[in-house]
């Protein structure tokens, strides 16, 4: 079976470090993770997570330690052993090694205080803070996937791209003209998965791998997430099956308050009152659906337009934007340089946003460049307006901690997070809110917290939501993928995939 990605070429197979979304696909089917949802969804609450490589788990009444018994004899790929405590306490502790950047350090230092291994099978995390979603927000991410201590210290730098794991797929080999190849791992502890082979081709050109599908070169792609896509490839063929997840990546957009006159909340205020959500929404349907904060719709702790003072509702009003320009000094426009990714996702809600401002006296001069290399300028704080995006699980503070915190604030050296707005390092932010959240092992008031903030934000302005994005994969039909998709990452497990159809 071939999967076509909408990338370049393979970068880094180890998926705590993963730069490109793409790469996540391959990691996917290589490793397992101790918990996990049910195949296609999010898990919403702590009780609808499933066993995995940890066959149980308790926790403590006040929240702060979890103890999980492994699940015995899994085995690690390429003779690699049996996989232990000692395995799973190697995976978590390197996470939280500052001269090791992983992605999302400061979530896991600001979640984990130890990871001890009692025994072969039982392993005990403490924790800094109470955390009931613990399963979701820290173990179920791609951090959490477990790696083989022994082969991680053996091929150091090297295991990036030749990866050990305890996955249903082990690596194959890689091929510079045709991807990445996995073969099934026969003494997977669940069961061998239903296609002997899997290949990820990389191509980045959008018709390129759309005519590879249509051709039937390959099974499935990657769909393109950009105005007119979906019903232009239904209309050329009709037995296509589309797969996409609510609510997908949640797209924000952060003002670099480090750069003026973004540092003046009344050009923040114009800039949010300038963009149409709506119309955004509407251009990228059926995949766009707008947001009023940074919790999609359906989570725990989002906040509705009626919830709201009038004045934090910022109803698309140009009018209203353009007198608060000429309020900050620009009363003839403004004009600023942007770095936006190649990659449809982003340029299509960026072209939308260009113009948008535009319409109100605000002159975006946007550099195109590829999708690896505006994400690697972002990291080191080159970019004035920041389109991030990012599927989030229904985790209450995750999205608040990666882009927000002031742990999390970019820096030049590429060493930082992905707080590109420099919020709670250049003005007061939401930190307080969060580190209040330190003692509380309530569920219901995280929430409330959670709602504080999301107005917080409204009134500060340092991040504005675009709106969620649903992540589409279309295949042909000769494949079944054993379960449908309704929600999860930009990513999900093949091992189920059966084909139906010679």
């Amino acid at each position: 079976m071939t999967f076509a990605l909408a990338a370049r070429s393979a970068n880094s197979l180890e998926p705590a470090v993963v730069v490109q979304g793409a790469d996540n696909w391959v990691n996917m089917q290589i490793f397992d993770t101790l918990v996990r949802p049910e195949d296609g969804t999010f898990a919403v609450t702590p009780g609808d997570f499933k066993p995995s490589l940890a066959e149980s788990w308790t926790s403590s009444a006040d929240g702060r330690t979890w103890t999980f018994q492994l699940r015995k004899g899994v085995q690690f790929h390429g003779g690699y052993g049996e996989m232990t405590s000692d395995d799973v306490k190697f995976t978590f502790e390197r996470l939280l090694d500052p001269k090791r950047p992983v992605d999302r350090q400061p979530l896991y230092a600001g979640t984990l205080e130890s990871i001890t291994a009692e025994g072969p099978s039982t392993v005990v995390f403490k924790l800094k803070r109470p955390d009931p979603l613990f399963c979701g927000s820290i173990l179920y991410t791609r951090g959490g996937c477990i790696v083989s201590r022994k082969a991680s210290t053996e091929r150091g730098d090297k295991h990036a791209m030749n990866p050990i794991g305890t996955g249903a797929y082990e690596f194959d080999r890689i091929d510079p003209a045709n991807g990445v190849f996995l073969k099934a791992f026969a003494q997977h502890w669940e069961s061998p998965p239903g296609v002997p082979e899997l290949r990820f081709s990389y191509i980045l050109d959008t018709t390129a791998r759309t005519l590879a599908l249509l051709a039937g070169k390959v099974d499935m792609i990657e769909g393109v997430r950009a105005p007119g896509w979906i019903p232009s490839i239904q209309a050329r063929k009709k037995d296509l099956q589309f797969d996409m997840t609510a609510p997908g990546s949640i797209n924000t957009l952060h003002m670099n308050m480090t750069r003026k006159p973004f540092d003046d909340l009344r050009v923040r205020q114009a800039v949010r009152y300038a963009i149409d959500k709506e119309a955004i929404a509407k251009s990228l349907a059926p995949m766009g659906k707008p947001m009023v904060g940074l919790m999609a719709p359906t989570y725990a702790g989002a906040v509705t337009e009626a919830e709201l003072p009038a004045e934090l509702r910022y109803k698309y009003d140009p009018d209203r934007a353009k007198k608060l320009l000429a309020e900050a000094g620009f009363a003839s426009g403004l004009s600023f340089a942007n770095y936006m990714s190649t990659r449809e996702d982003y340029s299509s809600n960026m072209l939308i946003v260009q113009e948008q401002l535009r319409k109100v006296g605000m002159n975006m001069d946007m550099s195109m460049i590829d999708h690896t290399t505006y994400h690697l300028n972002n990291r080191k704080n080159l970019n004035t307006l920041v389109m991030f995006s990012s599927s989030y699980p229904p985790t209450l503070a995750q999205i608040f901690i990666d882009q927000l915190a002031k742990e999390s604030e970019v820096k030049a050296d590429g060493t930082g997070g992905i707080n590109f707005s420099h919020y709670g390092a250049v003005m007061p932010g939401i930190d307080g809110m969060l580190e209040a959240l330190d003692n509380e092992p309530s569920f219901d008031a995280i929430v409330k917290s959670v709602q504080q903030m999301e107005i917080q934000i409204l009134r500060d302005l340092p991040v504005i939501s675009l709106g969620s994005l649903s992540y589409v994969i279309v295949r042909n039909p000769r494949i079944d993928l054993g379960y449908k998709v309704r929600s999860g990452y930009a990513y999900w497990p093949l091992k189920r995939a059966r084909v139906v159809k010679a």
